[in-house]
């Protein structure tokens, strides 16, 4: 029988203190054997959810983390001490990541606050459902673009003159880029371009050892879910996959230490994996 969440909404971007049941995120069972050992990396939407699973999973293998996300200060905050309870350093890089400058910024003060950057995650997304394709506004499909596929053009960009033989880019993309999503028009847009990019971008650095990869999740239970559909929608998501539930954010991170680590999957790139919770790959 499928679990279900109690109906529940929050205002955008969301936030992790009011949703219930609470998301697994913190990897509190998860033993790290120092495969990241004094990495850089760089996760943007680092604040909760997804992002803060893989920085805390990071930490405990070793790496230093620097967060960029929008104005979740708290959860923000909360993310960050568990990085530095766990011995490594931190730095919080609130702001819009829609704005193609501020994808540059977060760069350069990665590398100035921590010495450099190894890893770089782009996993920062937004999304708003729609009942029928009229509904989405020019302004809409534009700003969904520019977080969920332009941000990450522009923080690799940025980064690529910092990455070298063995750094890894991870990106996330979702179930919805693979198969579509049809009151998700324009963030299904935006993922199918992020594992075609992903593709693209594997060959292309593949002579300078820069591996590029990405994890395509189904259902996971974060703040973006309360925070953007309504609230019995919410009861039932993630009920419609053969397990019966949404993933918890735990649950993904490990796939992110897998691509970050060159003792892992040194001969990764190019590769799409799709964590649905039994689901066929779709394609």
């Amino acid at each position: 029988m499928a679990e279900q969440q109690p109906p529940q909404q929050q205002q955008p971007p969301g936030e992790t203190p009011p949703m219930r049941p609470q998301p697994q995120d913190t990897m509190a069972d998860y033993v790290g054997r120092d495969l990241l050992a004094d990495r850089v990396a760089l996760i943007t939407g680092g604040d909760s959810g997804i992002g803060r699973a893989v920085a805390i999973a990071f930490a405990k293998e070793g790496a230093d983390v620097a967060l960029a996300y929008l104005e979740e200060h708290d959860d923000a905050e909360e993310t960050a001490n568990h990085v530095r309870g766990h011995g490594r350093r931190c730095v919080l890089l609130p702001g819009d990541m829609g704005d193609a400058q501020h994808c540059v910024d977060i760069v350069e003060q990665t590398v100035t606050k921590l010495g450099g950057l190894n890893i770089l995650v782009n996993n920062v997304a937004t999304q708003i459902p729609v009942d029928k394709p009229d509904e989405i506004t020019a302004e809409q499909w534009l700003r969904t673009f520019d977080v969920n596929i332009h941000s990450f053009f522009h923080v690799t960009h940025a980064a690529l003159s910092h990455l070298g033989e063995g750094d890894v880019v991870i990106n996330t993309g979702s179930v919805n880029g693979l198969r579509g999503n049809k009151s998700l028009i324009d963030y299904s847009a935006t993922k199918g371009a992020v594992h075609s990019w992903t593709y693209a971008m594997a060959q292309a650095l593949a002579d300078r050892g820069i591996r590029v990869n990405c994890v395509a999740p189904g259902p996971v239970w974060t703040p973006l879910i309360p925070s953007t559909f309504g609230a019995e929608k919410v009861t039932k998501f993630g009920g419609n996959v053969p397990f019966g539930r949404p993933a918890h954010p735990d649950e993904i991170a490990p796939s992110y230490v897998f691509f970050a680590a060159n003792q892992l999957s040194s001969y990764y790139t190019g590769e799409v994996i799709a964590a649905l919770g039994g689901e066929t790959h779709p394609g």
